[in-house]
């Protein structure tokens, strides 16, 4: 079984591209705190590369910036290419399928995006704005 949940905060803003066969393709990096910390210590940060793929990387392209909370479910997968200088190149990222909203609304509302929420707890969308 390959399942990932992480919650952390972006550290930067989330970038889309298309691919040639016309994909939307979001990558981003979030930092998750270390559940356990030794005593005296800092609690140790862990930084994760994130890829989303089609809707869920417009969706977070259009919601989501650099600071954010968010919380993830996707997988891990390992890429390898050769590069230029010959030598091969590894990396791990976690392949997104959700993306959440997560923190406090001043948070979102830091946010300056079309998200609207009410005292009820739940955050709404317009229905002219969502990804699907």
């Amino acid at each position: 079984m390959n399942q990932v949940q992480l919650m952390g905060r972006l550290t930067q803003d989330p970038e889309l591209r298309v691919a040639q066969t016309g994909v939307s393709i979001t990558n981003f990096k979030i930092a998750v705190s270390r559940r356990f910390q030794k005593q005296g210590e800092e609690r140790q940060t862990d930084f994760f590369n994130i890829v989303c793929f089609k809707n869920t990387a417009e969706f977070v392209k259009k919601y989501f910036v650099k600071g954010q909370l968010v919380a993830l479910t996707g997988s891990l997968q390992t890429r390898t290419w050769d590069g230029q200088d010959g030598k091969k190149n590894y990396v791990t990222e976690v392949i997104a399928d959700n993306v959440y909203f997560t923190g406090d609304r001043r948070d979102q509302a830091d946010n300056n995006k079309a998200v609207d929420s009410s005292d009820d707890g739940f955050m709404t969308v317009p229905d002219d704005q969502l990804p699907f």
